[in-house]
Order: C-alpha cells, then sequence, then structure tokens
C-alpha cells in the first residue's frame, strides 16, 4: 500500500468540510482560503479549490460577487447560500460523529482487552 495514496485520500475527503467552515464565518477570497488551511497544515494548492469551489456554486452551497481591486483585475468573493448553511450543519454534524468514533477507537491502548459480548 502507498501511504501517500492514503494520506491524500484522506485529507481530500475533508477539504470540502473545512473550506465551507472558513466561509461559513464571512465571504472569502480563495488565495484567503488557501492561506488559512495551509496555516491549519492542511496543504490544498489553488488548482485543487478552484474546481471545488466552482461544484460547491454549481450545486447552489455558495455564491460569490465580483469586487474591484485596487492592484489588478476584480476578485471574487465567495460566501454561503441557505442551501450551503443548512448542507454544512449536515457535514459538521457527520464530521462530530466521525470524529468521536475515530477518537475513541483510536485512544485504546493496545493491551486493552476487546469487548467480545
Amino acid at each position: 500500500m502507498n501511504i501517500d495514496n492514503t494520506q491524500s485520500q484522506m485529507r481530500k475527503g475533508i477539504f470540502e468540510f473545512c473550506i465551507l467552515s472558513i466561509i461559513r464565518r464571512g465571504e472569502a477570497y480563495p488565495s484567503d482560503i488557501v492561506e488559512e488551511m495551509r496555516a491549519a497544515n492542511l496543504q490544498i494548492l489553488e488548482g485543487t479549490l478552484y474546481p471545488l469551489l466552482t461544484r460547491l456554486k454549481n450545486a447552489e452551497m455558495l455564491t460569490y460577487r465580483w469586487v474591484e481591486s485596487n492592484s489588478g483585475p476584480p476578485r471574487k468573493y465567495f460566501s454561503l447560500t441557505e442551501k450551503g448553511s443548512n448542507f454544512y450543519k449536515e457535514l459538521e454534524q457527520t464530521w462530530n460523529e466521525l470524529s468521536n468514533g475515530v477518537n475513541a477507537l483510536t485512544s485504546k491502548k493496545s493491551d486493552e482487552p476487546l469487548n467480545n459480548q
């Protein structure tokens, strides 16, 4: 098995949730999303982010507005729609359940007996 591939698949599975977590706090510019994810040690490339943002926009989870920039072309700022906010809440519940379950399993010591009922 290739550990890099497994790690990559684990990260990809949570990117959508993390990106929506950032955007739900307020409008977000894509490079700010990349920067915040990298600060959290979640490496994401713009080439990965933009298709994901487009997919979420096409699914009506996100909307955007153009903002003129003094230092270049206009910038596209993303925000959650009501549908996106509801979707985020469902993802958050799923994440909490998964996280709690994984933490419960991975925190057990190897010398703890299995509970065979």
